[in-house]
């Protein structure tokens, strides 16, 4: 039986019928089966702390980045915030009873910086903050259900920006690393998979070089922002971040990891490029833009440096690792988190004309596009950049195989959003398009394990409807 709160939304209960639907398809379905993983595979679900906790000045919790920038008119569509959100702050328990009765393995959340730390290090733990997340650990271990927790999740007090410009400053190292050691020492004795960060490859661009997520940064032709350098500032903070990644994880080994037996891992939104042509250049163009954002995190996480080819088109621009730096963040993470929606196909602009956004050193001189002879690479979704593309998860799976030595790997996201279309009312309810999307796309993963892929999991995006950021309450 379905049991659905009262308080939460239609499609809370819609998504919880979904998600049923899908792991029962694994167990009885004709094309892709449960033993078509390893026995310790894990299937889980995931969210976010902003997107869903709401209550954002309650219990000590301070304003954080994204609470300020929604008050900005023009920042969310509809002008949304996470204010209330899904409420989960006051529905916890009947959330994690949702989980449950899913029968997954694992439940993949955030922390909110802001509500265990309100004003970083410059301020005392909230024991309001800790006490929330206890209770949400101890649920969820009580049930059988592994925690998969993230550290940052885009969302910081907002007081770290105000006094030095948060990741655009190596003090935010510092503050990171004192708030991941407050979440190793308050909740790593239930805590079995850490992940420093989500997608700070999407994060950088998105706050740094379009201007679209706090702290709205950008120049000329990103963007019309207010301050900001888009081809300089986006690299300073990886940078920052990169750093911030090693220290903590380094920390986590040192200090915890004996003891705990906990792995730290990071996300990264693993986007798959096609080359738009069977041409040379085109080619290239596709592993560039794989180097330029995925090897962006992943080649100083495992080799110590930078890509080779983003040192070979930004020289001088890319930040150097002292020797120390690099001793700590070499083999920094014990798996990668992939978050995985969609396949783009990639074009060269070195000697081809392109956007002007495309042809520039810090976007890897590629422009990308969906479309190839007028046909889309996939089937269109509810967000406008994205496609349906199944092939394209068990392709960067093997990328990162092949480029990382194999090392473990949790699909830490991956979801659709079905287009707004007249009539699609029933199909809606039903929600088989995004079933249809979880078969293919887990079929091609299964492929991909077969080929001797050394994935450890795969989590659905997301539990329930959220505040999806720039894009509000509408999609989820």
């Amino acid at each position: 039986m379905i049991w659905c709160n009262s308080v939460v939304s239609y499609n809370y209960c819609k998504f919880q019928w979904l998600l049923l639907c899908c792991f029962l398809f694994l167990a009885h379905g004709e094309n892709i089966k449960r033993s078509d993983f390893p026995d310790e595979f894990l299937f889980g679900v995931g969210t976010s702390a902003y997107q869903i906790e709401g209550a954002y000045l309650e219990d000590g919790k301070s304003l954080n980045n994204w609470d300020v920038f929604s008050l900005s008119p023009g920042t969310i569509r509809n002008g949304d915030n996470g204010f209330v959100a899904d409420d989960h702050y006051h529905q916890y328990l009947k959330d994690i009873e949702l989980i449950q009765s899913l029968g997954v393995d694992t439940y993949r959340f955030s922390i909110s910086w802001s509500r265990i730390l309100p004003r970083g290090r410059f301020g005392d733990v909230n024991p309001d903050g800790i006490m929330f997340y206890n209770k949400i650990l101890d649920e969820l271990v009580c049930r059988g259900i592994k925690p998969f927790v993230t550290i940052y999740h885009f969302d910081f007090p907002q007081e770290l920006q105000d006094r030095y410009g948060s990741w655009l400053s190596p003090l935010m190292q510092e503050d990171y690393v004192h708030y991941a050691d407050t979440c190793f020492k308050n909740f790593g004795d239930r805590v079995k998979y850490w992940t420093t960060m989500n997608e700070p490859n999407l994060f950088t661009q998105m706050a740094y070089q379009n201007g679209k997520y706090p702290p709205a940064r950008c120049s000329q032709p990103f963007g019309d922002c207010p301050a900001g350098n888009s081809d300089a500032e986006p690299i300073v903070v990886m940078h920052n971040m990169l750093l911030a990644h090693g220290k903590a994880v380094n920390l986590y080994r040192r200090d915890y990891q004996h003891e705990q037996g906990g792995s730290v891992g990071i996300v990264l939104d693993c986007l798959m490029y096609e080359p738009l042509t069977d041409n040379e250049l085109d080619q290239e163009a596709a592993r560039r833009g794989l180097a330029f954002s995925i090897g962006w995190a992943l080649d100083p996480l495992t080799f110590g440096d930078y890509p080779s080819e983003m040192h070979q088109y930004l020289g001088n621009q890319l930040p150097q690792f002292t020797s120390a730096e690099r001793k700590f963040i070499r083999n920094s993470i014990d798996f990668i988190g992939v978050n995985h929606y969609s396949t783009t196909y990639a074009k060269d602009c070195l000697y081809s004309n392109c956007s002007v956004t495309a042809n520039r050193a810090t976007k890897g001189f590629l422009d990308t596009t969906s479309e190839r002879d007028g046909v889309q690479i996939g089937e269109l979704t509810g967000i406008s950049s994205l496609r349906v593309v199944p092939r394209g998860i068990g392709e960067v799976v093997e990328y990162l195989k092949d480029r990382y030595d194999n090392k473990p790997m949790f699909i830490t996201e991956n979801g659709y959003s079905e287009p707004q279309t007249e009539g699609q009312d029933q199909d809606a309810i039903q929600d088989f398009k995004r079933i249809e999307f979880h078969q293919m796309y887990l079929s091609s993963l299964a492929q991909a394990i077969r080929d001797g892929a050394n994935v450890k999991g795969y989590f659905v995006w997301t539990l329930m409807d959220d505040f999806e950021w720039i894009i509000g309450l509408n999609k989820g």
